[in-house]
C-alpha cells in the first residue's frame, strides 16, 4: 500500500534509527596511576613520620662497622631521612636535660617544645606557608635554629653548646653503624641517597667463576 502524503508537505522520509552502543570511560593509564602514585609519595615526605622505637634497636644484627668512610656516610644519610623524627626527639631529651637546673630556660624550651609538637612532630598535613608547602626537612632545619636561638638568649649557651655536641655525637653513633638493608626508603630517598646500602652481602660482592679442575 503507497502512502501519500498531505497537500503541502512533501514526502515523508523515514529514518531508521540505529542504536549506539554507549562509550565506555578509558581505562586509566598507567601513566595516571605512576603519577598518583608519586604524588602520594612526595606528600608522605613533607609530613614528618616517627619510626617505632623498637626499629632503631632490632634487629640486634643490624648493627655493624662500616667497611669504609664512604659506606658510614652512607649509612648515616639514610638513617638521619628514615629516623629523622627519633632523632630529633632524642636531640630534643638531651637539650631538655641540659636545663634541669634552669628554670628561665625550662620554661622557654618548653614554650618552643609546643611549636615543635604542632608543627613537626604532631601535624597532619604540610607546612603551608604564603601558599607554598615547606619540606618537612626545612621545617625541622627552621625550628632547631629557633631553639637554639631562644635558649641563647636565655644565657645557657655553654649548656645548649654541650647538649647539641652530645646529640650529634649519639645520633651520629648510630646511624653509622645501624645497618640500612632492613629499612623502608621511599622514591625520593632512593634518588638522594642511591639505593639501599648492601655493603657487606652477598648481593655487592662481585660474581666469581668457580671451576672444576678434572
Amino acid at each position: 500500500m503507497s502512502l501519500k502524503s498531505p497537500a503541502g508537505y512533501g514526502a515523508t522520509t523515514t529514518t531508521t534509527t540505529t542504536t549506539q552502543p554507549q562509550p565506555q570511560p578509558p581505562p586509566t593509564s598507567l601513566t595516571s596511576l605512576t603519577f598518583i602514585s608519586r604524588a602520594a609519595r612526595a606528600t608522605q615526605t613533607l609530613v614528618a613520620t616517627r619510626r617505632p622505637w623498637a626499629e632503631l634497636f632490632t634487629p640486634f644484627s643490624s648493627f655493624s662497622l662500616p667497611l669504609s668512610y664512604s659506606d658510614a656516610l652512607s649509612r648515616i644519610k639514610k638513617n638521619f631521612y628514615h629516623f629523622r623524627v627519633n632523632y630529633a626527639m632524642v636531640a630534643l631529651f638531651i637539650l631538655f636535660l641540659s636545663l634541669l637546673w634552669h628554670p628561665v630556660s625550662m620554661i622557654v624550651f618548653l614554650l618552643v617544645f609546643v611549636a615543635w609538637f604542632f608543627l613537626y612532630f604532631d601535624r597532619p598535613n604540610p607546612v603551608v606557608v604564603f601558599g607554598h608547602t615547606l619540606d618537612d626537612r626545612v621545617v625541622l632545619g627552621v625550628l632547631g635554629l629557633v631553639t637554639v636561638i631562644a635558649l641563647v638568649l636565655t644565657d645557657v649557651g655553654l649548656n645548649v653548646l654541650v647538649a647539641l655536641i652530645v646529640g650529634v655525637v649519639v645520633v651520629g653513633l648510630h646511624a653509622a653503624f645501624r645497618g640500612t638493608e632492613d629499612l623502608f626508603l621511599d622514591e625520593e630517598s632512593a634518588v638522594e641517597g642511591g639505593l639501599l646500602s648492601v655493603v657487606g652481602s652477598h648481593v655487592s660482592q662481585p660474581l666469581r667463576n668457580t671451576y672444576t679442575r678434572i
